[in-house]
């Protein structure tokens, strides 16, 4: 009589595991089936409570008080007044307004912005007489500061300036640049020629993965231009692109320097954001509280639409082949 041995079988009950660290259906682990040592986490997570926790619970603390310049030296004493300073902001000031002031002037810049990097990357991809220098000089706007932006643009945008100058010149009257409607658009032009050069570095980066052996295929197959450009570069540039859309439209959303070097505090009702608004109620009028609640529904109005512009664009890098997304 014979007797099978099955070679998988575990040799005595208390066999080690193999060195592969595979499961009894001879399947290897995953990463998720096995222990973490989850307090390695706790630095972190430590640090994120003391940046982000801490500093958000006590804006919301004193966006209940009435805390201005009469209350600020006592401030935990401060008459606490429940969501009176969030329905005033709604009703009383130009919340409303600046929301969207700012959400305009972002969507609009970013719109401009976008097939301008990616113009620019595609035409110095190729190797040309000059191709650094060109490049070099389409960084300029991007190293220079916020606040070297906004001072040099306010200064030729003065009605003494040199672009008065020059359009007088050429017999054309200069409107206010920095005051009524035209400021608008004043800001926008600045915005788009100082973050335009972010979009071109994310689209040169998204051009540089592209195999060369892809042009050289589509060049044997006779492919033209604009066929080209749709089936074989976009698809390589719509995940950095995808990410510096998104990107810049937050750091639109959030550019308070360049507003505020342009047109000062208060600043016009045209160039109202929120940014500007949230600080000059706070640093200006001296209402903190009425100040830390606007920040916190300003916090709220941003988070809403992002939230469903990430669901729609899934920035994710997706999973292994067979896995759940």
């Amino acid at each position: 009589m014979s007797i099978t041995v099955r070679k998988n079988a575990p040799q005595g009950r208390n066999a080690a595991p193999s060195s592969g660290g595979t499961t009894p259906a001879g399947r290897r682990r995953t990463v998720s089936e096995r222990n973490r040592p989850l307090w390695l986490l706790t630095p972190g997570a430590l640090l994120i409570g003391l940046i982000i926790a801490v500093p958000l619970a006590l804006g919301v603390y004193i966006s209940m008080l009435q805390l201005d310049q009469y209350t600020i030296r006592k401030w935990v004493s401060a008459p606490f007044i429940g969501l009176k300073n969030f329905v005033e902001a709604f009703t009383g000031t130009d919340l409303v307004h600046a929301f969207f002031n700012s959400v305009s002037f972002s969507v609009i810049a970013t719109l401009i912005t976008v097939p301008i990097g990616v113009y620019a990357a595609l035409a110095t991809q190729n190797r040309f007489g000059g191709r650094s220098l060109v490049r070099s000089l389409f960084l300029v706007p991007y190293v220079l500061p916020s606040f070297v932006v906004g001072t040099f643009w306010r200064t030729m945008l003065q009605p003494d300036g040199i672009v008065n100058k020059f359009l007088s010149g050429l017999g054309i009257a200069p409107p206010q640049w920095l005051y009524g409607p035209a400021s608008y658009w004043v800001l926008i032009a600045v915005e788009v020629w100082a973050a335009w050069p972010f979009i071109y570095l994310m689209a040169l980066a998204g051009l540089q993965s592209v195999d060369q052996e892809v042009h050289e295929a589509a060049a044997i197959d006779g492919a033209l231009w604009w066929t080209k450009l749709r089936y074989v570069i976009f698809p390589y540039l719509k995940g950095p692109v995808a990410l510096a859309f998104l990107i810049a439209t937050l750091h639109h959303l959030n550019n308070f320097t360049l507003a505020f070097l342009l047109f000062g505090v208060p600043a016009p009702t045209d160039v109202q954001l929120l940014p500007t608004l949230v600080y000059s109620m706070s640093f200006t009028s001296l209402r903190f509280g009425m100040g830390a609640a606007m920040a916190l529904l300003s916090l709220v109005l941003i988070a809403l639409p992002l939230f469903f512009y990430l669901r729609a664009v899934r920035l994710d890098t997706g999973t292994e082949k067979g896995g759940k997304r």
